[in-house]
């Protein structure tokens, strides 16, 4: 999580946001095994409203996400995978991997009832965000380790050449 010290300091963070100029990677336990080992998943959401906080795909009226997923390892029952949101819809990485029939472990919105079961606790993780300091417009990078995939490396959205105000993958 990052607060801002000060207005002005959150009007420019919020902005950030907005503009798509800050950048997050997150790691998340799936239930199954994805078949392609990368890809993006691009559906419109919107608020599941009489089932709120829960959100849906809505073709008319849903507003656009995109998640670039990557897969790190097939486990027995699960897979485990890097997701880069583009946009920030509320529930956006749990209803995409649940559109492409691999819920996230542990998740009571979205999880049949097996993947709920799995694990006591959702596994998804914010592990990294970058963006510009909103005093010195320094790029920031912040890391967060991942107790469910602890060998997570630490400068993922660097690799991919994700630094604040940029987003072009390396060959």
């Amino acid at each position: 999580m990052v607060f801002a010290m000060h207005k002005v300091a959150e009007r420019h963070l919020k902005a950030q946001f907005r503009e798509r100029e800050t950048h997050k990677l997150y790691y998340a336990r799936v239930w199954g095994h994805l078949e392609q080992e990368k890809g993006s998943v691009d559906l419109p959401l919107i608020c599941d409203w009489p089932n709120r906080p829960r959100q849906i795909v809505c073709h008319e009226t849903g507003k656009a996400s995109l998640t670039h997923f990557e897969v790190i390892k097939h486990e027995k029952k699960t897979t485990l995978v890097r997701l880069l949101p583009v946009t920030g819809r509320s529930h956006q990485l749990r209803v995409h991997m649940q559109s492409l029939g691999h819920p996230i472990v542990g998740d009571k919105f979205y999880a049949t009832p097996e993947a709920l079961r799995y694990s006591p606790r959702l596994q998804l993780h914010a592990a990294e965000l970058s963006f510009f300091h909103p005093g010195t417009g320094k790029p920031m990078h912040l890391f967060a380790p991942c107790d469910f995939y602890a060998r997570a490396p630490k400068d993922t959205l660097l690799e991919y050449g994700m630094t604040a105000g940029k987003m072009e993958e390396k060959d």
